[in-house]
């Protein structure tokens, strides 16, 4: 009697679990106008998020203090779940080309770009910070968003980031 019912639960897990491995994500997308940060899987978008950005959010990074978000390719390369933020993945910011162009300029690329939650001392402010550029060059997202971005990309995915 409780068979069909134990056979269709397990069916569908199964089935369940196929579908999320065909949802893998690829690749990562920011659209820093849009304010948007994409999960892709070739040129299908499988989420979209918004997202705040550096305080100066136009045009890209070019050195450390600049509040400007980083613009080109890069990979999420390392996560950090203990953050001042609710959780972290590292962009690879700068590259070789960013710390040239800062070197010829004498001055400091910067670092430590990250795509993260709010902070931790925000509590209930989280869902008010996506609507203004706040970071310090990093990509933003609500607590909730974050946690699936978190979820859903694993270390080594690249990262786009477009004007």
């Amino acid at each position: 009697m409780y068979r069909p019912a134990i056979t269709l639960s397990c069916l569908l897990f199964l089935t369940t679990g196929f579908a999320r491995a065909s949802d893998d994500v690829d690749h990562v997308l920011v659209l820093k106008r849009e304010r948007q940060l994409l999960l892709m899987q070739g040129e299908t978008v499988l989420a979209r998020f918004p997202v705040a950005l550096g305080g100066a959010p136009e045009g890209p990074k070019r050195q450390e203090g600049d509040e400007h978000t980083p613009e080109g390719r890069y990979v999420l390369d390392w996560r950090k779940p203990n953050s001042s933020y609710f959780r972290a993945l590292h962009v690879s910011y700068p590259d070789e080309a960013d710390v040239a162009r800062a070197a010829a300029a004498g001055v400091s690329p910067g670092g430590a770009i990250m795509v993260h939650g709010t902070p931790n001392w925000a509590f209930g402010l989280g869902s008010l910070l996506q609507y203004f550029d706040w970071t310090n060059g990093c990509i933003a997202l609500s607590n909730d968003d974050m946690q699936v971005v978190w979820d859903r990309v694993k270390d080594g995915t690249p990262i786009e980031i477009r004007p």
